[in-house]
């Protein structure tokens, strides 16, 4: 590991590996707003997990940075099919504003231009 980055990249990599490690630890929430089209949630959840803790790991080695940046990027547009999902109604929103889901939206879009910042260094 190198510690030549800034501050802020370990930050985002401790953000992604607890956001991962949430899903072990309350799976029901995300079970809860996976889209129903989408097959084999109890996989799904568990598997995505997996990927946030990988790539928050792997932000913080010179070399595979670059390619978890482009996997967190990719990440963070497939989520976007679960938080236009939660606007459907109120069972999908699973009890959360309409203002904070709305608000996720464009939150996916900074997530990944924050990552994005990183590619050049």
């Amino acid at each position: 590991m190198t510690l030549d980055y800034p501050w802020h990249l370990y930050l985002m990599a401790i953000i992604y590996v607890f956001a991962g490690i949430m899903h072990f630890i309350k799976p029901k929430i995300y079970l809860r707003i996976m889209p129903r089209y989408i097959p084999y949630h109890n996989f799904l959840v568990p598997l995505s997990g997996v990927f946030e803790i990988v790539l928050g790991i792997a932000l913080c080695f010179q070399e595979t940075k670059n390619i978890a940046i482009y996997g967190i990027i990719a990440m963070l547009f497939v989520f976007l099919l679960v938080h236009f999902n939660m606007l459907k109604g109120e069972t999908e929103a699973a009890g959360l504003p309409k203002w904070l889901l709305l608000l996720r939206i464009p939150l996916q879009f900074i997530l990944m231009y924050w990552a994005y910042q990183y590619i050049t260094l």
